[in-house]
């Protein structure tokens, strides 16, 4: 029977799992989606409140133009009267002054009267709708009807002012032709008959033509209806308040905050450096996301995962080196660096001392390598036992007192409660680190995986703080990634991808986890381990310089 190791390749992700996923994302902005939402419940609040006194009431006004025959079909209304100038005029100054007077509005308070007023136009139409807006509905009518009474009332005077202007002006050419033909007229009585009579008759005939068409002109004037429109709808008292009310205004207000929420947090996702899921990651470092440490209770955590209160810990890393175990990529030559990215390394050397654990209870031989050599705390922190010396240990150039660098053949035996034992070389200060790493000695180190039913874990500095893990990815090829999602960019990821690619090396996955504890908890451990391992600087430092000890808590006695 063939075993077929298929190895574990990031799955291809179709649209709808896309946008489930960014979906996803924009509900981790809890706080500006939250914000949206207070925005919009304080807008309808204020929109329910400020809309619960005010009332509103139409008024509508028909217009028509001055005509001698009102039921001639080939008169065009709208040719005769401009609608949008007469709008204009509805909302004048002059209009609301008229309408104050009218209902006895105070001069002082002329432009508030004015302020209420709107005037539409319907589509296709001549009609005037005036809507006025009040705090009580019978203000409201009766301010609406005022102010179509008004409109009409100073159309109709200027009508009236235009007919009497034009009245007088045809009366003006008409006086001086009547008199000049009452004087033609005189004359012809007292001229005998002959040619200057019959030029004095074609001249009166003329004359008198004339009077006729301008008193025509006047007739006509005279007989127009000059009616300026009627009001089709008066404005009556509203039975409820404008507005949708205080229960509908709270949802629209919170439909619109929840719309601006997801739009800021849809920004914010764009702009965010950091990947927000496990999508981002496999995206950026073209490999899956192996497993998700869950959130520590106890605050911090025992390097050792196995035989802790909560088990899900330990079950977690057990999936990942499941996962690792059926990727054709590590089973090949079983040989694994775990790295971070940047910062602390204290995730990190969890998670290779807890999968060589899980590898140790699958009855592996495993060998765990701590190639951090700036801040090795690994011995002294782990529950260890002298055992005999294995076969690396009488390596050449070894010596059994340690007195040449690492790797010096020191080794330890780390118990891992019921998942077994595993051998631990510790790290070690050294004046060249990476002539230590790509040392022959070390090389001959991570062989040991080509043994039968063995396997090497390799626990290296953060990656793009130094150039450790690049020198060891050409002789461990899969390498490992532990970092924090929300504490790590994209483009981290994505360069630590090119890096360990160029240098030969293959990225097997990822594992992710949740921020670290607090610098207070965490600054104790890292005394206490430098105190122990001798790697603790005199005074502060920043995480990852290479003078900072990494933080990590000891098993508990009574769980070894």
């Amino acid at each position: 029977m063939t075993e077929t190791n298929r190895p574990a390749t990031a799955p291809a992700e179709d649209e709808p799992d896309l946008l489930r996923d960014q979906f996803k994302q924009l509900l981790r902005y809890r706080r500006l989606l939250g914000a949206g939402l207070a925005v919009g419940l304080l807008g309808g609040v204020y929109l329910g409140v400020s809309t619960a006194d005010t009332y509103v009431s139409v008024a509508d006004v028909v217009l028509r133009a001055p005509t001698d025959d009102p039921f001639n079909p080939s008169l065009a209304p709208d040719k005769a009267i401009n609608i949008g100038s007469e709008r204009q005029v509805a909302l004048s100054r002059s209009i609301a002054e008229q309408a104050a007077k009218t209902l006895g509005v105070a001069a002082k308070d002329v432009p508030a009267f004015r302020g209420g007023l709107q005037v539409t136009n319907p589509p296709q139409t001549m009609v005037l709708r005036f809507t006025y807006t009040a705090a009580s509905p019978k203000e409201a009518a009766r301010r609406a009807n005022g102010m179509a009474a008004a409109y009409l009332l100073k159309r109709q005077e200027a009508l009236d002012v235009t007919r009497t202007t034009m009245v007088k002006g045809y009366e003006a050419q008409r006086d001086p032709v009547a008199k000049q033909l009452d004087e033609v007229a005189r004359q012809i009585n007292s001229m005998p008959a002959g040619n200057a009579r019959d030029a004095s008759l074609s001249s009166r005939t003329d004359l008198q033509n004339k009077v006729n068409t301008l008193n025509g002109n006047i007739a006509k004037l005279q007989a127009l209806d000059m009616t300026p429109g009627r009001v089709t709808t008066a404005a009556a008292p509203p039975a409820a308040a404008d507005g949708p009310g205080l229960p509908m205004s709270l949802a629209l207000g919170a439909a619109v905050g929840l719309a601006l929420g997801l739009l800021a947090a849809w920004v914010r996702l764009v702009f965010d450096p950091a990947p927000r899921s496990e999508g981002d990651v496999a995206r950026s470092l073209r490999a899956p996301v192996l497993g998700y440490l869950p959130r520590d209770r106890t605050g911090g955590g025992p390097l050792l995962a196995a035989g802790e209160a909560d088990p899900r810990l330990a079950e977690e890393y057990r999936s990942v080196a499941f996962r690792l175990a059926y990727d054709s990529r590590f089973a090949d030559r079983r040989r694994l660096l775990v790295a971070a990215p940047r910062g602390s390394s204290e995730t990190a050397a969890a998670v290779a001392v807890n999968l060589a654990a899980s590898f140790a209870e699958t009855g592996k031989d495993v060998l765990l390598i701590e190639a951090d050599l700036r801040t090795p705390v690994l011995a002294s922190q782990l529950p260890t036992d002298t055992g005999d010396r294995p076969r690396w240990s009488s390596l050449s150039g070894g010596s059994a007192g340690g007195d040449s660098e690492w790797p010096d053949g020191r080794r330890v035996v780390v118990d891992a409660a019921e998942s077994g034992d595993f051998d631990l070389i510790p790290g070690d200060r050294v004046r060249n680190v990476a002539r230590a790493l790509t040392s022959r000695r070390t090389g001959q180190l991570i062989a040991e995986a080509d043994t039968p039913n063995s396997t090497v874990v390799v626990l290296a500095p953060p990656v793009l703080s130094y150039a450790d893990a690049l020198a060891l990815v050409d002789r461990v090829d899969g390498v490992l990634v532990v970092c924090d999602p929300r504490a790590v960019h994209r483009s981290d990821l994505s360069r630590i991808r090119e890096l360990i690619s160029g240098a030969g090396g293959t990225v097997l996955g990822a594992v992710l986890h949740a921020p670290l504890p607090s610098p207070k908890r965490g600054s104790k451990g890292g005394a206490k381990g430098g105190s122990k391992g001798g790697a603790a600087g005199d005074g502060e430092s920043a995480p990852g310089d290479g003078s900072d000890t990494v933080a990590l808590r000891t098993v508990r006695t009574g769980q070894r």
